[in-house]
């Protein structure tokens, strides 16, 4: 770097002058583009059940665009607050975190579903605990493997406290029950603290622990079984286990190369059940084809990579917090996608988990706009540590 550009980066460093935000164009880009299509997505999957149900051929479709809002004032606050706060008040949000898990649990307040009980009614919607307080925890966590870096990476014990406390939210979950979220969480912990430094061999033990844990849960729960059978094999009782997920892989069959075209899904029409929450990627290939598929997960890619990168470029600004914070958004935007997708292709069990930025549901697009705003936060954070990356045209002519 020549001496006139040093000086630049000098004063920019030092003149306190206010700095404009610095947004990150790859992850509003894809961000926006998963949410079109989303949106595009749920007014097709929900129309025929929408209808059924109120009247009103768009009423799914006119609640999304209230939740995509509501999201991005969720994300422009998350942008807003500087991410030191975070970290300052993490025991508060662990503490909060477990309140809404066990607050949940209580008859009258938790609201049930299908047979379990993970929602609280907020008026005009059903709110997700879940969503939440897998945010909150991963921030503790990350703010633990901070404060406690050097005995993370030597002490056992050390690394047992934080596993303790997502295995502790993981059984909450579990008394809901949401199997898939339980299994989210635990994992998206694990990877950060393996980025924190903690050694392998010290992984291993709940990584096998919690194998053998979910292992019998899924042997002694009938029903729990019974949804890993149907996964087996769907073909084997198509009408009963296996009817949604033979009715997914239908879906997935007739889209081919190219999809039969927006609006043109078949099993939407009441054959595929949660057609436009848990499902609706099955309708999207359907509609879209392998096209449509390969657009949507390259672009979940593209969101995931950038998510790490800017982990790695915080780590390199010294800023560990804010590092293992965006690799828990990229982890758990990875993770969530992934068993959303091999889930409507038969590849995993069941699991009741949305596709991020595209199923309907407002617990879950609040949260993860909540989430993405944080990220552009990092982000900027990153770059107004004191470089300047692109220098004014004057010093790069000389």
């Amino acid at each position: 770097m020549s001496a006139s550009a040093s000086t630049v980066n000098s004063y920019a460093r030092s003149s306190g002058q206010p700095r404009r935000l610095l947004l990150d164009p790859w992850i509003i880009g894809t961000v926006c583009a998963l949410l079109l299509i989303g949106l595009i997505m749920v007014a097709s999957a929900s129309i025929g059940i929408s209808e059924k149900e109120t009247g009103a051929a768009f009423h799914y479709f006119t609640r999304q665009l209230l939740y995509v809002a509501l999201g991005l004032v969720a994300c422009c606050v998350g942008l807003a607050v500087p991410t030191r706060v975070w970290d300052e008040y993490s025991k508060y949000l662990l503490g909060g975190a477990f309140l809404l898990l066990v607050v949940v649990l209580i008859p009258g307040i938790g609201y049930e579903v299908n047979g379990s009980r993970r929602w609280i009614r907020l008026g005009f919607m059903n709110f997700q605990v879940s969503e939440a307080t897998r945010v909150m925890l991963l921030m503790y966590v990350a703010s633990y493997a901070v404060r406690r870096s050097d005995e993370l990476r030597s002490d056992f014990r050390s690394f047992m406290v934080p596993v303790g406390v997502l295995a502790a939210a993981a059984l909450l979950l579990l008394g809901e029950p949401d199997f898939g979220a339980a299994t989210v969480l635990f994992a998206t912990g694990l990877g950060v603290l393996f980025l924190a430094g903690a050694r392998i061999v010290h992984l291993l033990v709940p990584v096998v622990a919690g194998s053998i844990g979910l292992a019998a849960l899924a042997v002694v729960s009938p029903y729990r079984l019974r949804r890993l059978t149907g996964f087996l094999d769907p073909w084997g009782d198509p009408f009963d286990s296996g009817f949604q997920l033979v009715q997914s892989l239908i879906a997935i069959g007739r889209g081919e190369w190219l999809g039969v075209g927006l609006g043109a899904s078949v099993q939407k029409l009441f054959y595929l059940p949660e057609a436009h929450t848990d499902f609706v990627f099955a309708v999207l290939a359907e509609e879209f084809g392998f096209l449509g598929v390969t657009v949507v997960v390259g672009l979940f890619a593209l969101l995931v990579t950038r998510a790490l990168m800017i982990s790695r470029e915080a780590a390199q600004a010294g800023q560990a917090y804010q590092s293992y914070v965006a690799a828990a958004i990229g982890i758990w935007l990875g993770l969530q996608a992934f068993v959303n997708i091999g889930v409507n292709m038969g590849l995993l069990p069941t699991k009741g988990l949305t596709l991020p930025l595209l199923s309907y549901g407002g617990s879950s697009m609040l949260v993860t706009l909540g989430w993405i705003g944080v990220l552009l936060r990092i982000h900027h954070d990153t770059q107004a540590t004191g470089r300047v990356r692109v220098a004014p045209r004057e010093a790069r002519r000389r």
